[in-house]
């Protein structure tokens, strides 16, 4: 059971939507048979839909084999999906049709990005195609610009700059496609603090410059948080809620949500009640998901309904949806541990 998405009917207003996931479910085929002879599959992403506006950030947030990268690589059209649609861009074409560099990406490491024999001038025009001389040089000049790269550095090598530099080499590529989304996958992962930080800042201003839409997926809530509009928490390929940015402060309704929050380094240091959301055990395989609530094998205050029934997405304010039989019932302030002996706190790692 995929627990489909119900989104709004189809005579909304889609004026300004960029990226349309309908539905979509990623299968991968593996080595390993059943008793009937029939491949086991994992199943990566099962049933998701979102909707995004120009101008606007989706943070995609999960644990290590939550689909979140999946979901990237299907938005990007690097995977095409099981079943589903995944549409982009302003006139929303699908995104295995072909989007007419309608979305760029850019990844956690700018060095494997960049191409070590061609200079970063090379490399950002590269995305241009087939535009005139005198064009390609004055865009080239405006992209580097408009990340703050000094225009003699362009006759450089990769390995000729740092790691910053680097990544604001990708952006500047990303960008000159003019596209209506960019999706940034553990964009800002590999740089120290204050990189991060003049990073992010620089992903902020260009979006208000250009209106480019942003899907942000990073195991960093802090920077996840900082830049999204909208967050997306993902747990064994499902949403399981969807909120305004803000509700991650303390309107988070689903358990799984509230232990990531918890798990934020002193982001609640020296708040009387508050306590962080130990999880036991590891998530369930993606290749045999449980029949009930996904996340029951883990959750502090499952019971049998939870274990037997899969809970829906289910829209409890404007732009808030959970997928859970108790939303709100596990809270930061009322959090409850599971046997230490045997649990581990979430890891926000490597992903499927």
């Amino acid at each position: 059971m995929t627990g489909k998405q119900t989104l709004p009917e189809a005579s909304e207003d889609l004026r300004d939507v960029v990226l349309d996931v309908h539905d979509a479910v990623k299968y991968f085929r593996t080595r390993r048979t059943s008793l009937r002879g029939e491949r086991a599959q994992v199943h990566a992403v099962d049933g998701i839909s979102v909707r995004l506006r120009a101008g606007r950030t989706l943070g995609l947030v999960g644990e290590s084999g939550c689909g979140k990268s999946t979901l990237g690589r299907l938005i990007t059209g690097l995977d095409t999906p099981t079943s589903g649609s995944v549409q982009v861009g302003a006139e929303l074409r699908d995104v295995t049709a072909g989007a007419g560099g309608r979305v760029q990406a850019v990844f956690q490491d700018p060095a494997s990005a960049l191409d070590p024999r061609m200079n970063v001038r090379a490399s950002v025009a590269e995305a241009l195609g087939g535009v005139g001389k005198a064009e390609r040089e004055q865009r080239v000049d405006d992209a580097f610009a408009a990340v703050g790269l000094p225009r003699e550095l362009g006759s450089r090598y990769p390995h000729q700059l740092s790691g910053g530099q680097q990544q604001r080499v990708c952006i500047a590529r990303a960008l000159i496609a003019r596209p209506d989304l960019i999706l940034l996958d553990e964009a800002v992962s590999s740089l120290d603090a204050s990189l991060q930080a003049q990073v992010l800042d620089l992903l902020e201003r260009l979006q208000r410059e250009t209106g480019t839409a942003y899907v942000f997926i990073s195991h960093d809530l802090r920077a996840v948080r900082q830049v999204s509009h909208s967050m997306a928490v993902m747990y064994l390929g499902q949403i399981v809620e969807e909120a305004p940015a803000d509700a991650f402060d303390r309107g988070l309704l689903h358990p799984y949500a509230v232990a990531l929050r918890s798990t934020e380094p002193g982001i609640f240091q020296g708040e009387e009640g508050i306590e962080r959301v130990v999880l036991r055990g590891e998530p369930p395989s993606a290749v045999n998901p449980p029949p009930g609530c996904r996340f029951a094998p883990r959750c502090p205050i499952a019971d049998d309904g939870c274990v037997q029934v899969a809970p829906e997405l289910a829209e409890v304010s404007t732009g808030h949806r959970v997928r859970c039989h108790k939303p709100g019932e596990l809270t930061l302030t009322r959090a409850v541990h599971a046997d230490s002996a045997t649990s581990g706190a979430a890891d926000l790692g490597g992903e499927l």
